[in-house]
């Protein structure tokens, strides 16, 4: 027991003020206890509670000469740490938040990055298969699917009659679904194979 347990807090306050470093520990001892158990129930981490409690008595060392404790300094001490322990919150929910945007901005540029590198070994796959057709069958298959020319504007064009254009674009799309087996569901969604 030092010989500063018995004074009240008004004293010890007043000694504070004049930077008194035992009135200071003693105003320690007697809340930090307590104050450090309401933080600790308020956040998850007990360390967060302890650097709080921690801050909060250096910023009362700090700014001893113009403390202006209205109400008792229980009171007071309780205020202090209950705020910062809101601001605590504040800030581990923003942090949350801002994680989880993170992380769902990086999920979708993985996954959109993923689609693009498939989209583009799907391509390279069809323009090699496309590239093994008789020339006729290719040509079919490119006014079909890349213009998008009916069977007759295809006719029409290349001078052909409708079921030839036909007959080509089977061959072509069977050529096509045999040699992308791997890119089954892909080449069907993209390019209608």
């Amino acid at each position: 027991m030092s010989a500063y347990t018995p004074l009240t807090d008004e004293k010890l306050v007043a000694l504070l003020k004049k930077g008194d470093q035992q009135a200071f520990t003693e105003i320690y001892n007697r809340y930090a206890p307590k104050l450090a158990g309401f933080a600790a129930s308020k956040l998850y981490s007990l360390d967060d509670a302890r650097d709080i409690l921690h801050d909060m008595f250096v910023k009362l060392w700090e700014c001893r000469e113009e403390l202006h404790i209205t109400a008792n300094l229980q009171s007071y001490l309780f205020s202090i740490i209950r705020h910062r322990v809101i601001d605590k919150i504040r800030k581990n929910i923003t942090r949350e938040e801002y994680a989880a945007a993170a992380q769902l901005i990086e999920t979708v540029y993985t996954e959109n990055a993923e689609k693009e590198i498939e989209a583009k070994d799907l391509q390279q796959n069809i323009q090699k298969s496309l590239n093994e057709l008789p020339p006729r069958a290719r040509e079919i298959y490119k006014l079909s699917r890349e213009q998008g020319l009916s069977n007759g504007e295809i006719a029409d064009k290349l001078q052909l009659s409708e079921q030839t254009v036909k007959n080509q674009l089977s061959t072509a799309l069977k050529h096509l679904r045999k040699s992308l087996t791997g890119f089954a569901a892909v080449a069907f969604i993209i390019w209608g194979i």
